[in-house]
């Protein structure tokens, strides 16, 4: 058997790891299952800890960077993205 490896990013409403997930995009490095864009109205997670509960370990979490002074309401990319890996057997 081989390590095949499985990547989810997730985005948040805030940098806790209990904050609801609002963006999402899964990875299968396994071949077995297949994603796409907008392929579920529902994340896989309520929230990164619950992945982390699952099994999924933490690769990444956000730079927590303050807004630059004038930008402090727009809008932008996603600020709290986490990005978690699982191992799996092939």
């Amino acid at each position: 058997m081989a390590l095949r490896q499985k990547l989810l990013f997730l985005c948040t409403a805030s940098p806790s790891l209990e904050s609801g997930v609002c963006s999402w995009a899964n990875y299968d490095g396994t071949g077995v299952e297949h994603h796409t864009t907008g392929d579920s109205d529902t994340p896989p997670y309520a929230s990164v800890l619950q992945a982390m509960q699952d099994g999924w370990r933490v690769l990444q979490v956000p730079q927590l960077l303050p807004p630059q002074p004038g930008y402090e309401l727009s809008t932008s990319y996603m600020k709290f993205e986490y990005v978690l890996e699982k191992l799996e057997d092939v």
